[in-house]
């Protein structure tokens, strides 16, 4: 893959993460796209901010981001992202937070890089290269027992009209492992399964932007990522389960019983 593509989406991230921490805990204009799914104007400023970044030096390739249309001109490189994983954070001033940033080429993520700007820290990525955080390669936990593990997760944006809200799940979890957190990005969960910090990493109906660079990110680290059937994860399925690889049968057996 050229460098140039790296070092763009990398200047991109930084840049627009510069932007969100900038304006954090300003004044907010917010919008909701359901009854607990909103967007700012500072999402919508991130995202133009990276798109023109894109646009200027790769005039040519496609780009799927979280607030407009997709743009799909005949080219077999489509940048997949996400201006602010964590948006209702963000509008409550919380700083937890972060930009990701996906290259793929003929469907094939092939680099990704996540930005949390609140800590100064860039997780990256390139197929079969490795992951690094902030030019130091990282790898995943060696915990080996789900009892000893602290996982991560979210829940839907129709938490309150889905039977499918990720609740069952939460619960049977929180009997097994040590501890859980949701912290209210989905990148940023993955991207800290990569780095160890946690151990295993589920939820349900995310969308591509979400997961595109930070699965690439855990994979390279020697990190595992499936549904939760066990079979290969998909940033266009429903389901996503990730883990160090030690933890990820027990974490299977408590999303499906029986197995």
């Amino acid at each position: 893959m050229s460098g140039n593509i790296m070092v763009t989406a990398i200047a991109a991230a930084r840049k627009a993460g510069c932007l969100l921490k900038d304006n954090l805990g300003g004044p907010r204009s917010i919008e909701y796209k359901g009854a607990v799914d909103l967007v700012t104007e500072m999402d919508r400023r991130a995202e133009a901010l990276i798109v023109d970044e894109i646009s200027s030096a790769f005039p040519g390739h496609g780009i799927l981001t979280e607030e407009s249309a997709e743009q799909r001109p005949a080219s077999s490189v489509r940048w997949i992202i996400d201006p602010l994983d964590g948006t209702t954070n963000y509008a409550h001033g919380y700083p937890v937070f972060c930009v990701s940033i996906a290259v793929e080429e003929r469907g094939k993520t092939v680099f990704g890089c996540v930005h949390n700007p609140m800590l100064d820290e860039l997780f990256t990525a390139e197929h079969n290269a490795g992951a690094y955080l902030n030019g130091t390669r990282i790898s995943v936990s060696s915990t080996a027992f789900l009892g000893q593990g602290l996982l991560a997760t979210g829940f839907p944006y129709d938490i309150r009209t889905s039977k499918l809200n990720n609740l069952d799940h939460f619960a049977a979890f929180a009997k097994r492992a040590q501890a859980i957190r949701r912290a209210g990005s989905a990148a940023l969960d993955l991207s800290y399964a990569a780095c160890g910090r946690f151990d295993g990493f589920w939820e349900m109906k995310l969308k591509p932007w979400d997961t595109a660079a930070a699965a690439l990110i855990l994979k390279e680290a020697g990190g595992e990522i499936t549904d939760f059937s066990g079979a290969p994860f998909s940033i266009h399925g429903n389901e996503c389960l990730a883990s160090n690889g030690l933890i990820h049968e027990e974490m299977l057996c408590v999303l499906g019983p029986g197995r």
